[in-house]
């Protein structure tokens, strides 16, 4: 699977977090579709931040289609009655810190990028104009995201 990130990572603008680098070690995934690293240092300020550890998790996982679809034969009428979609996971898991003197809890924060069957073949171009929208957007909205997170305010 391509999914190989450089490491260290720079990590994207956040409040509070002065020029966040993570350095990412291979790691198993939780299924054979999957590729994963978990994070064994961090560099910049990330004052409170942990690395991974067995009840602290702090990995990112990507997750290819485990069965491929294609799409189904044309119908008497000439078109299709449906297009399944290919689902493709990016997952970082995080431990959390929930109340002073509990175990941590782990967040999950996905991106899931469902595709229809045979645009892969028909249309990469706006595949991946879609993805770069996306990723140009989180990267240049992710302190803003994080407050929203943090808030809930927009």
């Amino acid at each position: 699977m391509p999914f190989a990130p450089s490491s260290p990572v720079t990590g994207a603008p956040q409040t509070g977090l002065t020029s966040p680098t993570y350095t990412l070690v291979a790691d198993t995934a939780p299924s054979s579709n999957g590729k994963q690293y978990y994070v064994s240092a961090l560099g910049g300020t990330q004052t409170g931040v942990e690395v991974n550890s067995l009840s602290n998790p702090f990995t990112i996982t990507c997750f290819k289609v485990a069965s491929p679809k294609a799409l189904p034969a044309v119908n008497a009428a000439g078109g299709l009655s449906s297009v399944p979609k290919n689902v493709f996971k990016l997952n970082v898991r995080k431990g959390l810190e929930v109340m002073t003197g509990q175990p941590r809890q782990p967040a999950l924060f996905n991106l899931e990028m469902s595709i229809p069957a045979g645009a892969d073949v028909q249309d990469p171009e706006s595949i991946r104009a879609a993805l770069s929208l996306l990723f140009g957007v989180a990267w240049a909205e992710s302190a803003n995201i994080g407050t929203t997170v943090i808030t809930n305010g927009l």
